[in-house]
């Protein structure tokens, strides 16, 4: 195979002073780069489509089929590394910069990018400052209309062996772009403002600086970890854009305008709060507001003994962390829900499939499969996307007939979402989940849950998940633990009652069919429209005698799935041999749905 010339776009990187680094301990640095570039670098790099051509010791060219592609791969990295340099001596931190350019370049046979397009790249990425970006008008042009960043016009310049000046663009990353830019003069001013919130496709948060309330100046150093430590728990759920604490900070000491800071960070949400330390306690209040409405979110007021001051930092840091998930998730759904249909993206389009497949029900399945197939035709690897799909898939061959092509479907976008998700928490969930349950694949599920709880360790959605496939696999303690850690870390979930499903089936396994029926029942106050709830119910109280309620609870069952059968339900779930010998059991006993 020959030479083959064409347009790409061309990420150069290398790191700031790896020299100075490597001299001060080579050994050190060297294991943190190669760490860098399996957590970071090239996870990154392989979801927005990348391919590493060459490394260079500390640097690296890559090739992307599009410029943007490029562009958001370089801003999650620099955005990133703000975040795992924070606390870090200047002098020990790895500081990447980057240039971008997009141009005519030669791939060789062996893969290898030769031409003044590879060229051009690595000259502006000398250009660059440490953490920022530089990219080439070419490059610039393409995605001047998606960014929020603060963008510095060099002017042209001359570059090194290349014989045209060439003007350049630099991108400080974390740092909002001035609200002036976009003159309300402009036409479509204040709509191209609004596509440019935050990161494409994701909400955006800012964590501002919490009020130290104490009075004594010493205790500064605790608010302010505790905020480092939530913008660093936020920035692990992969569908919410986090603005880098480099830039929150800013407002630490001021008088603070939620729906300005909102502009100015370009943001949907601000997270405050305040912190008061006294006689051996401390108090923390936090609120999340939407900028530029001032609705109020959420908010939690802590109140804890101080035993071990970092052991309450994390204790603080994974509650908030998990309870925001859910109340975010749920006000972007009534944000889409104020859209025009014929303005949803891609992300948009999975919001408003969200509450269709949340239900598991076989016609909130159906509704939503053509909005996802909708998002999916505009991102092909859209993770969620292809998740949510096998869920929906999933949810059509358990409730609505076992039928092969549904069974082949869910498998189909499941695998998808694990190649495409490899760093979404929420994608490797469902995936795993979907796998396990119907594929029977336990071992590859809890592989895909472990990769999702150190992507987000403190997600409710992955232990819930976790602990209904642990209960029908016979794991009762496990699926108790899984489910408890769940309600534990998102009390008020709406999609609590799957936690509480596997705490119910880890109940009944174990023969405490009181607490098996609690859980049932708490299960169908969260969502009373799933009809394995009262499927749950009925079995529980068939063992307790409760004749009249388990039939009732039954009517309320074939209601909701007529073609209910309690043979067929474990057998499609793959339910451990003993666990479908008790369901089968408790509901003959009454002659209740065999």
């Amino acid at each position: 195979m020959g030479d083959t010339r064409k347009i790409a776009a061309i990420l150069a990187a290398d790191v700031v002073g790896y020299s100075r680094l490597a001299g001060l301990d080579e050994d050190r640095t060297l294991a943190r780069l190669r760490a860098l570039r399996s957590d970071l670098i090239d996870p990154t790099i392989d979801v927005n489509r990348g391919r590493v051509v060459k490394r260079t010791g500390d640097g690296a060219l890559v090739e992307f089929r599009s410029v943007v592609d490029a562009v958001r791969c370089a801003v999650e990295v620099q955005n990133s590394m703000v975040d795992r340099n924070a606390g870090l001596a200047p002098e020990h931190r790895i500081e990447f910069r980057i240039g971008i350019h997009l141009g005519d370049i030669v791939e060789e046979s062996d893969g290898d990018l030769m031409g003044d397009g590879v060229n051009i790249a690595a000259r502006l990425e000398g250009l660059a400052k440490p953490g920022a970006i530089c990219l080439s008008e070419d490059a610039y042009r393409q995605v001047k209309a998606r960014l929020n960043l603060s963008v510095n016009d060099l002017g042209l310049t001359q570059l090194k062996n290349i014989a045209d000046p060439i003007r350049v663009y630099s991108l400080d990353v974390g740092i909002a772009a001035r609200p002036e830019l976009a003159r309300e003069s402009e036409p479509g001013a204040s709509e191209l403002s609004s596509r440019r919130l935050g990161s494409p496709h994701k909400p955006s948060i800012a964590v501002l600086p919490f009020q130290n309330m104490s009075g004594d100046p010493e205790q500064e150093y605790f608010a302010d970890g505790m905020v480092e430590d939530i913008i660093t728990g936020m920035s692990r759920i992969k569908w919410l854009f986090v603005i880098a604490r480099n830039s929150s900070f800013i407002y630490k000491g001021q008088p603070i305008d939620i729906s300005k800071a909102g502009r100015e960070l370009g943001v949907r949400y601000v997270l405050e709060g305040s912190i008061r330390k006294a006689a051996g306690r401390v108090r923390i209040t936090a609120q999340l507001i939407e900028a530029e409405t001032l609705r109020h979110i959420w908010g939690e007021r802590y109140d804890r003994a101080i035993d071990d001051i970092f052991a309450l930092q994390d204790e603080i840091t994974i509650s908030t962390v998990a309870a925001i998930e859910p109340s975010l998730r749920q006000a972007e759904i009534e944000r889409v829900k104020r859209k025009r249909p014929e303005s949803l993206d891609a992300y948009d389009l999975v919001l408003r499939a969200s509450p269709l497949v949340f239900t598991l029900m076989p016609e909130g399945a159906r509704q939503a499969l053509p909005l996802l197939e909708r998002a999916l035709a505009l991102e092909p690897d859209y993770a969620t996307a292809l998740a949510y799909s096998a869920w929906c898939q999933e949810t059509l061959f358990v409730r609505a007939g076992m039928h092969e092509d549904n069974r082949l479907s869910m498998s189909r976008y499941a695998r998808a979402a694990l190649l495409h998700g490899r760093d979404d928490a929420t994608a490797l969930t469902l995936a795993g989940f979907c796998i396990g349950l119907i594929e029977h694949d336990r071992a590859a599920a809890f592989q895909a849950f472990e990769t999702a709880l150190a992507l987000s360790p403190s997600s409710a959605f992955a232990y819930a998940m976790g602990s209904t496939l642990y209960g029908w696999a016979g794991e009762a303690e496990r699926a108790i633990d899984w489910g408890e850690r769940a309600t534990s870390l998102s009390p008020f979930d709406p999609l609590g009652f799957i936690a509480l499903g596997g705490i119910f089936l880890g109940h009944f396994m174990r023969g405490r069919d009181a607490e098996a029926a609690a859980a049932a029942r708490k299960a169908i106050q969260v969502n009373p429209v799933f009809s394995i709830n009262y499927m749950y119910l009925v079995a529980a109280l068939a063992r307790l005698g409760q004749a009249d309620e388990a039939k009732s609870a039954a009517a309320q069952l074939l209601e909701l799935q007529p073609s209910f059968s309690v043979r067929r339900q474990c057998a499609a779930v793959g339910a451990a041999p003993p666990l479908t010998a008790a369901f089968t059991e408790a509901m003959s006993s009454l002659g209740l749905l065999p």
